[in-house]
């Protein structure tokens, strides 16, 4: 990391040093003194998010009500390192545990009653949603995210029934069919962050303080930005949040159907290599399925 600083950026090689711990599987963080953060793609699928961060965010984050990563520099491949990377200003939080959503609950009874998260959430998924789309890129690596539901039902049933004994698969499989039954998105394109999770979200003092990795940003159907009512809020919260996003019923069974799917592959995949995200993967399989039980 030094090296590659010392050839591409002087004038910040002198500072301090620091590995960033993250569940993260894409890319590898260094903290470079107070304020800055160095973010290098772990693996080739990942090297097209650089430029494309690097094009959008800065138009981005005008628009959005919590910070998001400023790019301030770009690297080149060097010093043994074979990709481009970047250099962003440090944001400060810590990433919320799935269901820690309970700060700043409304009281009982209200219609807004929900956690202060779930609607600082909705809040940023509805201002993003307003930005014009473009010249935006497909959404998801290859275009992969915010596509129709159908896209992904091979992945889906092979995950199902590679977790056949560990998950309730039956149920699984009913909550999967009743997303791909829905309508489609008919309406236009908007932009989605597209990996909304606990771990792309910063918190601070009970409160959204920022919300990071838009390796996958881009434009697409909505309904894949609902998938955090089940990877991190609770059946508490999500009732704000679903009022505040304002959606309809078709999409938000198929952010359902996101969440689950997105789940349903992760688990299998991480569950030895990544602990942190096959947790995650469990409790949103869990909510999901609590969800959508009689």
């Amino acid at each position: 990391m030094r090296r590659l600083l010392a050839a591409q950026f002087p004038e910040w090689a002198s500072l301090p040093i620091t590995p960033v711990a993250s569940s993260g599987t894409d890319n590898a963080l260094y903290r470079l003194g107070a304020d800055k953060v160095a973010r290098l793609p772990r693996i080739d699928w990942a090297v097209d998010a650089v430029d494309r961060e690097q094009r959008w965010l800065p138009k981005l984050a005008p628009l959005l009500p919590v910070k998001i990563p400023v790019p301030l520099g770009t690297g080149a491949p060097g010093a043994g390192y074979p990709w481009p990377w970047s250099v962003y200003g440090w944001l400060a939080g810590e990433n919320p545990n799935a269901g820690d959503d309970h700060a700043g609950v409304a009281s009982a009874g209200s219609a807004s009653a929900g956690s202060r998260l779930a609607l600082e959430l909705a809040h940023f998924v509805r201002a993003l949603r307003r930005v014009d789309v473009a010249g935006g890129p497909p959404a998801g690596v290859g275009g992969t995210r915010g596509v129709p539901l159908a896209d992904r039902q091979a992945a889906t049933r092979t995950a199902i029934d590679a977790l056949r004994g560990r998950i309730d698969t039956d149920a699984a499989s009913a909550c999967w069919a009743s997303a791909l039954a829905a309508p489609a998105w008919s309406g236009p394109r908007v932009w989605i962050h597209a990996d909304l999770s606990p771990g792309n979200l910063l918190c601070a003092a009970g409160r959204l303080n920022a919300v990071i990795d838009f390796g996958l940003v881009g434009v697409g159907d909505p309904a894949c930005d609902l998938i955090v009512a089940w990877n991190f809020l609770t059946q508490r919260s999500r009732p704000a949040f679903r009022e505040a996003v304002a959606v309809d019923d078709a999409t938000w069974a198929r952010g359902r159907g996101w969440a689950l799917s997105i789940a349903l592959i992760q688990l299998p995949y991480y569950e030895r290599s990544n602990p942190a995200l096959a947790a995650n993967a469990r409790y949103a399989i869990r909510e999901v399925l609590s969800d959508a039980a009689p």
